[in-house]
């Protein structure tokens, strides 16, 4: 059956933290392209992170809108102007920013309301379980994001319905997760939150998240099938219902600008980041960058430092939450000035995807995160694993154990922002040196991950493309949303 005559109108809802808005806003120029009606619901503050790329998009044709919500931080008991998660002084307000965002239902009610075309659908994050409710009482499609992939997602699931982990004492006990085609384990510890809510109001935070996703209409993904084939057939039999994989999500990114200004006004000149990695050879440099929430302790930045300096390989260095200490000791040690022949820091957001896609870019250390994580695949290059909390630990097992494209840093407990110097160093400046040359040296095995790395950057643009799988699912996803919009329009 072909897709119906009607004009599609999709509402986007993203969470507000980098990680779930960046690749929301990909999907919502890929739809466009497709002649969908697009509208992305965010506060002002969240929507001028990517006012540039979208006006762009608009020059072009595109049919896209942002509509601007009041977010209630101080009502919530939040800092006035606290409109996203990595504006939080600690995670101890972080029931309080869900609580914002559940104060948002009635302006998003009456917004769907208003709305001309009306919608046909809401595609909005995990985060939001309310929105189930609101999109029925709409008579409209809910569809969840969760910006995962399928095998965290897969592994998650089982986890928490795998009543045998209760019985495990030890934190640190290495179990092989249950109901996965290959050989994966993890400890209690590197699960932390993913699996056992920190509190009863976390709790009850997830188990409405797990109603309003089996009540929805079905989950869209930012990965694509020959990545985690496997992985994305199990997870459609354990939640029985529809799974679009439409990534790499980040490809509609293809002119410089738009990969420069990507989430963020990046906080060094385009130009000069570019330059200096010109100076390079091909695949020499390592890019050091740990998300938008993750800190480190300050010793342990000390210790990475040190490994950096140590490997004697290049490097660029992303470094965004610095204690007052470590700025100090970045200071009395005149540490970039003793690295400037050698390394580049970057104070503040980087151009992530204009940085891996440069030639010279040899291997990546990252925190694991699933939008860096399918970034480093699509790019082709290998990683250094360096996991910090939420479902990263089974991205890790994903890059280091499936996939075989990456080296763990040896990282073996979660630890939340906020709460990084109580857990001090866990990798140490020789281990970091170490692990660098495992992963950039020129011994057979790295030869042989390097070449597992380039091969899943191809079959990732391949994906993409006209006659690529996740091109495929994009236009089933129209197609499925589109007629059950008719549907249920005409109970």
């Amino acid at each position: 059956m072909g897709v119906p005559t009607i004009q599609p109108h999709f509402v986007l809802f993203p969470f507000m933290a980098q990680g779930h808005t960046i690749p929301m806003i990909d999907i919502a120029r890929l739809l466009a392209q497709r002649g969908v009606i697009i509208t992305i619901v965010t506060t002002h503050l969240n929507a001028n992170r990517f006012k540039k790329v979208i006006d762009r998009a608009i020059e072009t044709g595109l049919k896209i809108q942002v509509v601007h919500l009041y977010f209630p931080s101080l009502e919530a008991g939040l800092p006035e102007g606290c409109e996203n998660f990595d504006m939080l002084p600690s995670m101890d307000l972080g029931l309080k920013f869900f609580d914002a965002t559940k104060r948002l239902q009635p302006q998003v009610e009456e917004m769907l309301q208003e709305m001309k075309p009306s919608p046909s659908c809401v595609i909005s994050d995990m985060c939001f379980p309310w929105t189930t409710n609101v999109a029925e009482k709409f008579n409209i499609p809910r569809i969840v994001f969760h910006g995962m992939g399928c095998f965290s997602l897969l592994c998650l699931h089982n986890l928490r319905n795998w009543e045998e982990l209760e019985k495990i004492e030890s934190d640190t006990e290495y179990f092989r997760v249950p109901g996965l085609f290959d050989k994966i384990e993890l400890s209690k510890n590197q699960l932390g939150s993913a699996v056992r809510p920190r509190n009863e109001e976390w709790r009850e935070i997830s188990d409405q998240m797990k109603k309003a996703e089996e009540e929805a209409y079905g989950i869209v993904v930012n990965s694509f099938e020959d990545l985690e084939k496997e992985y994305v057939e199990g997870l459609m039999n354990v939640k029985n219902k529809k799974i679009w994989t439409i990534g790499p999500v980040s490809l509609c990114n293809k002119e410089k600008q738009d990969k420069a200004e990507r989430g963020n006004k990046a906080s060094i000149d385009e130009h000069k980041c570019l330059n200096w990695l010109d100076s390079w050879e091909l695949n020499s440099v390592l890019f050091v960058c740990l998300g938008s929430l993750s800190r480190l302790s300050t010793s342990q930045m000390v210790e990475l430092g040190l490994g950096l300096e140590s490997s004697k390989r290049p490097f660029i260095w992303v470094v965004r939450h610095m204690s007052d200490e470590f700025k100090n000791w970045l200071v009395e040690e005149d540490f970039e000035e003793r690295v400037k022949g050698q390394g580049l820091l970057i104070h503040g957001w980087a151009p992530q995807v204009l940085i891996l896609s440069h030639p010279s870019i040899g291997a990546f250390l990252t925190h694991c995160g699933w939008n860096s994580s399918l970034e480093g695949i699509t790019a082709g290059v290998v990683m250094i694993t360096w996991p910090m909390f939420a479902e990263q630990f089974c991205n890790e097992r994903l890059i280091v154990n499936v996939l075989k494209t990456g080296v763990r840093s040896g990282i073996e407990r979660q630890v939340m922002f906020g709460e990084e110097e109580k857990l001090g160093t866990q990798v140490s400046k020789d281990d970091i040196k170490k692990v660098i040359e495992e992963v950039m040296g020129e011994e057979m095995e790295g030869e042989m991950r390097r070449k597992r790395a380039k091969e899943l950057g191809e079959k990732a643009k391949r994906a993409m493309e006209e006659e690529g799988s996740s091109n495929f699912n994009l236009t089933q996803l129209i197609q499925d949303v589109t007629e059950q919009a008719i549907f249920l329009k005409s109970m």
